[in-house]
């Protein structure tokens, strides 16, 4: 794969038909989790309950699919912050994952976890959750948003790069509050030891599931140089990303 300078990967590819990686390369290498730290939280949310209220509804589906942070932040507190990571470690069975520093306890997109664990995540997911809450959270991956509640523009990596079906949990940080060209709704945009977080530099993932039946998980992070436009590194993200999924399917 074609790494661009400067900007450090780690990416993997599940395929379930087959039970196993077809594509890896800096798989257990972490970075911070930024919004796809939310599938963690949704999942922690929904653990023991046999029922979701409306008004629970109206917090989790913004959360998954149009990466609302105020949600985010909303359960992250309800749920005891660090401890939602320490209790889904164990749940899923991850390796690689760790709490936000703890000096910054209310920070979740802080978490550390790799693009192993990721996949670890969506098979859980798929495999093991209790079906009313594989089926709630899919089905608002499914329908992620063109644009995220901040106004930035969801639709990088596997959006682009592979066509439908794909559910995604996308993730964003160190690009600012506000997008320099915030997204539009139509579809145009107006012109574990302690871990590397990558702290003062921009992270950009791309994490889903991809095929008829859901077959690949489909997993990429990466760090970009300080500085990076969030255009430039959506760009260097799908592109890579692209190249991966050619990589699975040959």
């Amino acid at each position: 794969m074609r790494v661009p300078a400067g900007v450090r990967a780690g990416y993997v590819v599940y395929d379930r038909e087959r039970r196993r990686v077809v594509v890896r390369s800096g798989e257990r290498r972490t970075f911070r989790s930024a919004s796809v730290v939310k599938i963690l939280i949704a999942l922690d949310f929904l653990r023991g309950r046999q029922r979701v209220t409306s008004e629970e509804l109206a917090v989790l589906r913004p959360m998954l699919r149009s990466s609302d942070d105020g949600a985010a932040t909303r359960l992250w507190r309800l749920g005891g912050q660090r401890t939602i990571i320490e209790r889904m470690v164990r749940v899923v069975g991850l390796r690689d994952t760790a709490p936000p520093p703890a000096e910054r306890p209310g920070f979740w997109g802080y978490t550390a976890l790799s693009a192993m664990d990721v996949a670890r995540v969506y098979r859980y997911l798929l495999e093991r959750a209790p079906a009313a809450h594989r089926d709630l959270i899919m089905g608002e991956l499914r329908k992620a948003t063109r644009c995220g509640t901040d106004r930035y523009d969801q639709y990088f990596g596997i959006p682009r790069a592979v066509p439908r079906p794909w559910a995604v949990k996308q993730g964003w940080s160190g690009f600012g509050d506000s997008p320099a060209t915030p997204c539009r709704a139509d579809g145009g945009v107006l012109t574990v030891s302690a871990p590397d977080l990558g702290l003062g530099r921009p992270v950009l993932h791309t994490t889903g599931v991809v095929g008829e039946g859901d077959r690949w998980i489909v997993v990429v992070l990466t760090l970009h140089p300080a500085g990076s436009s969030f255009r430039v590194a959506a760009r260097r993200l799908t592109s890579l990303t692209r190249q991966v999924h050619q990589a699975a399917n040959r």
